[in-house]
């Protein structure tokens, strides 16, 4: 039996497809169908059933698998503890956000890809929460307050938001004092989300209205700054706007409470060490470089 064919299974089962497997695995479909089909001719028994909408685990599957997860997790950490140190190899995939990735993050995935020759580093940068299973990545980079899911998640650093608008809104419309008032006020929305207040030690929350909605922090800057409306935004992509007064706070009575910056990875026995090197040269980045919180 193949330690490939058997970390395939897994990736298919977690992925719940063989298009989305290959994607993560870094092979063609052909190749993870040809481990699936010797897998199964070498137990004997039907492990996939495959369907339009991808690949569901037979009974025999579903009792398998944890075995072949428990047997691939084990072999990881075999190779991780014989590769010479420092070294790493093989593909990480890794989605990240796009108003801070390129310019926050993005040069320590270069600084890993210095120090690591042979490793492979694909980096996918988008606003939207991508699914890390469905699509095939080993881990995300996500900021702001995270929601509940059965990720693993680890914190990376801090983040700072505000409530800003621009000089010419608040002559227009005024700038509101409590939350209760944002009620009457535009504001500049990635979606349906709701903005949180810090009353002393109470958190508020409110669901706020609005025309303009993007799913991009750097477009919801700029509406901003256009007059367009309120806008809850981290401290690192409004600080030059702050500094030439294009962009004031307003609310500051009541602070957003503190975010984060955190690695989220799929949920596994043991996390990869690929996943765990990037993450601490993320903290160590992000230590000594305070200003991005």
């Amino acid at each position: 039996m193949n330690i490939e064919d058997l970390e395939t299974f897994v990736g298919v089962a977690d992925a719940g497809g063989v298009s989305p497997a290959a994607r993560r695995l870094g092979v063609s479909k052909s190749i993870v169908s040809r481990r699936l089909f010797r897998l199964e001719a070498a137990l004997g028994v039907q492990l996939l059933a495959r369907t339009t909408r991808g690949a569901a685990l037979t009974e025999a599957g579903v009792a398998f698998r944890e075995h072949a997860a428990r047997i691939s997790a084990e072999i990881e950490l075999a190779r991780d503890t014989i590769m010479p140190t420092g070294d790493l190899r093989g593909r990480l995939r890794i989605a990240m956000p796009l108003s801070l990735g390129p310019t926050h993050f993005a040069p320590v995935l270069a600084n890993m890809a210095q120090r690591y020759p042979r490793l492979q580093l694909h980096a996918s940068y988008s606003d939207r929460f991508v699914d890390l299973i469905t699509e095939g990545f080993d881990c995300a980079i996500r900021v702001g307050y995270l929601q509940n899911s059965n990720l693993l998640a680890k914190r990376i650093g801090p983040v700072y938001l505000k409530l800003v608008a621009s000089p010419s809104y608040i002559e227009a419309h005024g700038a509101p004092e409590t939350p209760e008032e944002l009620i009457a006020h535009q504001a500049l929305m990635q979606g349906t989300e709701v903005w949180k207040f810090m009353d002393c030690d109470k958190v508020i929350t409110i669901q706020p209205q609005g025309r303009f909605k993007s799913d991009n922090g750097i477009a919801l800057t700029a509406a901003a700054t256009a007059g367009l409306g309120l806008a809850y935004l981290p401290d690192s992509l409004i600080c030059e706007y702050l500094k030439s007064g294009a962009l004031i706070p307003v609310m500051t009575n009541y602070p957003p409470p503190p975010a984060a910056a955190y690695v989220v990875r799929p949920p596994g026995q043991h996390p990869v060490r690929k996943v765990q090197v990037l993450t601490e040269m993320l903290i160590d980045h992000l230590k000594q470089n305070p200003c991005l919180g």
